[in-house]
């Protein structure tokens, strides 16, 4: 007890040299605990970056060239959906709701989508969340559209404002159809997920655009659906996972045309394996940022030794042994790496508790707010006992310095 406390009034006389040491620690526990919660959250939310959907539908292709491109916008399918067999399909006993999707067009490089009302009532993403209007409402008539967040921001629209459909995906395009400019009526909330970069429009004014007839039709559920012949593919949900395993098999077995059903978030973590190796980096990155603050820490420790010198004498000359100078550094070390682990996870928390909302936004992380978890209470265990081990090196150095050096008093 009279060593720890010695070595707390010693850590008190040196607050300034202690204070920086400490808060390298806090800082690299901070950055530690940030970095294993975005990336265990990453892979979270990237798994949920389309949520509650059983079934996607599409032409047969790869199940992965189905999930990008109905879902990212990334890449296209060579071939569609009959709406023939998407009425057929969704009439099926067990299914709760589904949503039809037209892709092909763009404006400005940013994808276009063609859907019905049941989009914004049945989407979800992140952990089941709706899709929210930051201004304005869904459309309403054939020539309305409805923004994505990033799409408003990055181009500058607002409600009211007027915009024109181009053929084919991309930034470049070769017909504008001018001729059917759209009204600005609502802008979405962002999600961080690719709906923000995505501008929605009435599937029934996809072959409006594309020369098909003005008339228009309107489902039970009040939606646009004019008369299309194909769509690119389709979102479904069901009353029970049931009748997703066996509509499923059906739709893989379908015989007037080659469809494809896959489960969106199985595939999305077979992608998600695909890219391990973003996970990997971020792990490399947490151990260096440990290992750079404890090398700090000695340096530090090794550097206050030696201005210790002094001290440590007067200590041996009123009777301290080599073994209690070891124990004084040892508990020294052990205290730093103590209170810099616990400043180090409130830092943690207030980071967390304020980039919470910017992750979920901008990068579609939806970040867990809990108490630290036994893995994270392990990583912060294992700072501990790498702060100890650390310490070990100077309070040996002490333990055995020499005559010369002024440490030891002759009996």
């Amino acid at each position: 007890m009279i060593i720890a406390k010695l070595a707390y009034k010693s850590l008190l006389n040196r607050r300034a040299s202690v204070l920086l040491t400490l808060f390298t620690i806090a800082i690299s526990v901070m950055l530690l605990l940030s970095i294993e919660r975005v990336r265990i959250d990453a892979k979270s939310s990237f798994s949920n970056t389309i949520s509650g959907t059983d079934l996607i539908v599409g032409a047969r292709t790869g199940d992965i060239q189905l999930l990008l491109s109905s879902v990212f916008r990334i890449g296209h399918t060579n071939n569609g959906v009959s709406w023939k067999s998407y009425e057929y399909i969704t009439s099926q006993r067990g299914v709760k709701w589904s949503i039809p999707i037209s892709l092909g067009d763009s404006h400005k490089g940013q994808a276009v989508l063609g859907t019905t009302l049941d989009y914004f009532s049945h989407y979800r993403f992140a952990k089941k969340q709706n899709l929210t209007f930051n201004k304005g409402h869904p459309f309403a008539a054939i020539n309305e559209v409805v923004l994505g967040s990033e799409v408003a921001n990055k181009l500058g629209y607002k409600l009211n404002d007027s915009i024109v459909i181009s053929h084919g995906m991309g930034n470049t395009s070769f017909h504008h159809h001018d001729d059917n400019p759209f009204k600005v009526v609502g802008i979405l909330s962002p999600t961080g997920t690719p709906v923000d970069k995505t501008l929605h429009i009435p599937l029934a004014a996809i072959d409006l655009i594309h020369g098909g007839k003005a008339s228009l039709e309107h489902d039970e559920d009040n939606n646009l659906v004019g008369h299309p012949k194909q769509i690119t593919a389709f979102l479904m949900g069901f009353n029970s996972p049931l009748y997703t395993l066996q509509i499923r098999r059906n739709i893989n077995q379908y015989k007037p045309e080659a469809l494809l059903g896959i489960m969106p978030t199985v595939t999305l973590k077979e992608l998600w394996e695909m890219l391990a190796i973003v996970e990997k980096i971020l792990l490399l990155f947490s151990a260096v940022v440990v290992l750079v603050s404890l090398l700090g820490m000695l340096t530090t420790l090794l550097a206050n030794l030696s201005q210790r010198r002094r001290e440590l004498a007067i200590l041996r000359s009123v009777g301290a042994r080599p073994w209690h100078l070891f124990t004084l550094i040892s508990i020294e070390s052990l205290l730093t790496t103590l209170l810099g682990c616990l400043v180090g996870s409130a830092l943690y928390y207030l980071v967390i508790f304020s980039a919470g909302g910017y992750l979920q936004s901008h990068a579609g992380i939806s970040v867990n707010i809990t108490i630290l978890s036994y893995y994270e209470l392990g990583l912060i265990g294992v700072i501990m006992a790498a702060g100890f081990v650390i310490g070990l090196i100077p309070a040996t150095r002490a333990y055995f310095y020499s005559l010369s050096d002024g440490m030891s008093i002759k009996a």
